[in-house]
């Protein structure tokens, strides 16, 4: 059958199956979860078959396999208390909620508690279902007497409305999105980048449900088919740390999150292909003809005197950090970027993909892809990419590693003696290699691509921006399209966010330098890296003023 007629008739079954889970759950949390597993399942098998005989009957049957295996998967033997066991444990002759106890509605009570703020959820529990005095729950909570009495009065209110209605059947409960693309623009806080706040799927559909405006817990609930319980948990801690807003009631993105249609997918993959093309091949044209590859006008690696190494680390790092002078009415990072309390400062963003819309060009690749990254020293810069071609060496990790690799870096070039263990570090992280011979420590040479000096950097970047003055109404006029596309499909509070990530299109911008190199490969005019080049492929170590 198909999904319209599926997903009609599982909301028909929601709330019976929702009571067969109670029923058998040892908590009303277990229970949602247990829920969601059947009717994720009825509605994969009842949109895949037209030989269902028994609607009713595989239900029933399905609802009893799940059943089987939540008790198989937590080795769990029994089963919890019945609800309406539950239910008698309320209080004798506290009818505050005797209205709502009808037979009916027993069933949902638990499901219509959820939806209360985490407030009155705090008092309705402990009143009515951990028995406590309404003085005690006042001092445990820390609150006036008078607002128990009012949450309770304004929970009953709410309560009622809940068993009244039946939850809408959201979109995503069974068609969840999972992020593509994940990343950070800045600085990582002590927590990570946005990658490890959004680990989780809830955490992603609760993000995607905003993307096309704001919502209470209540309304991303029923987007999410989950319990605002957990909604309401995870929106805090992603407000928390600046990925969502708080408007009154309602939550905010606070992230860049595409979803590209076929249009923009194809203007993304066609500017950057046409800008590679024109770009690169006279980059690597004019670094061969340069001079300053040769060992010691300019670059250094005494490790590795291969042009073809020299090449992998200087085309993106000139291709990023070249003509930003030409650009435009730049916006500041600060102004973009949100200030987050672990002490992250940085934009966060995201890629969703439709099934149905092929992804853009080299976007498996770009998954593999990170950077640029750099971080200083005192009197150095360690500037890098991740790819496809080199080792990952970017993880969580990787600002305090850096730093600690950077101060023996600076020792090194100062003379300064170095333990075993030290030089034994660099070597393994590809600053330095040893001849073939692992004990012969002290003999170690550079094997990471040295920039000589400041004179040499800039008359590199020059290269560059000779060439981006060149070609500058080309790339503008390449951008300009695109530009206005992802702007109209941005909303209105995150275009100034957008606009500092757009500005950057042809400069530190992870897919023209993936596109650079990819054309550079294709043409032959780049070598393949050998394993052994891999873990320091695409690194850079600058001299600052």
């Amino acid at each position: 059958m198909d999904r319209q007629t599926a997903a009609q008739i599982i909301e028909g079954y929601m709330k019976p199956v929702y009571g067969f889970a109670l029923r058998r759950c040892a908590s009303p949390q277990d229970a949602e979860d247990l829920a969601q597993e059947i009717c994720l399942k009825l509605y994969r098998s009842l949109s895949s078959r037209d030989d269902i005989a028994s609607t009713d009957a595989f239900v029933w049957t399905v609802a009893r396999h799940a059943l089987a295996n939540y008790y198989r998967g937590r080795q769990r033997a029994g089963v919890g208390l019945p609800l309406d066991d539950l239910l008698e444990t309320l209080p004798a002759g506290r009818d505050a909620c005797a209205p709502l106890l009808q037979a009916e509605e027993e069933k949902a009570l638990h499901r219509a508690i959820a939806y209360l703020s985490d407030i009155q959820r705090r008092v309705v529990v402990a009143y009515y279902f951990e028995n406590k005095r309404q003085e005690t729950i006042a001092a445990q909570l820390g609150i006036p007497l008078g607002t128990v009495k009012w949450h309770l009065f304004e929970a009953k209110k709410e309560l009622k409305k809940g068993l009244e209605r039946m939850r809408p059947l959201g979109e995503l409960k069974f068609h969840p999105v999972t992020f593509a693309l994940c990343g950070t623009n800045g600085s990582v806080g002590t927590k990570g980048g946005c990658q490890n706040f959004f680990r989780s799927a809830l955490a992603q559909n609760i993000a995607y449900a905003l993307l096309r405006g704001d919502k209470t817990v209540n309304q991303l609930g029923d987007a999410l088919g989950v319990s605002p319980v957990y909604v309401e948990s995870e929106a805090a801690y992603l407000a928390e740390y600046g990925f969502l807003l708080r408007q009154g009631n309602a939550y905010r993105l606070n992230i860049l999150l595409d979803e590209p249609t076929a249009e923009l997918t194809r203007l993304q993959s066609e500017m950057y292909q046409k800008a590679a093309a024109l770009f690169a091949p006279a980059l690597q044209e004019a670094l061969t003809g340069s001079g300053l590859l040769d060992g010691v006008h300019g670059v250094l690696c005494p490790g590795h005197p291969d042009e073809n190494f020299l090449l992998w680390a200087l085309i993106p790092y000139i291709a990023a950090l070249s003509g930003e002078k030409g650009r435009k009415h730049p916006i500041s990072f600060e102004e973009a970027a949100t200030l987050r309390p672990d002490g992250g400062q940085n934009i966060c963003y995201a890629s969703v993909l439709d099934p149905d819309v092929p992804p853009p060009l080299y976007f498996e690749e770009m998954t593999r892809f990170c950077g640029p990254c750099w971080n200083a020293s005192e009197h150095w810069t360690l500037w890098q990419v991740d790819s496809e071609w080199s080792a990952a060496r970017v993880n969580d990790g990787y600002q305090q590693v850096v730093r600690q690799d950077l101060s023996l870096l600076e020792r090194f070039f100062r003379d300064e003696p170095l333990s075993p263990d030290e030089y034994a570090r660099l070597v393994e992280r590809g600053y330095l290699q040893t001849a073939g011979d692992p004990d012969k420590l002290f003999t170690a040479s550079l094997r990471v691509v040295c920039i000589r000096d400041a004179a040499a950097r800039d008359a590199l970047l020059a290269i560059g921006e000779r060439l981006k003055d060149e070609y500058r109404a080309a790339l503008d006029e390449l951008k300009a399209p695109y530009v206005q596309a992802v702007l109209a499909a941005t909303p209105g509070h995150l275009r100034r966010m957008q606009g500092f990530r757009l500005q950057y299109i042809f400069y530190a911008d992870g897919w023209f330098l993936l596109h650079c190199m990819k054309e550079l490969v294709n043409r032959g005019l780049l070598r393949l890296p050998s394993p052994e080049e891999k873990l320091s492929l695409s690194m850079l170590l600058i001299p600052n003023d």
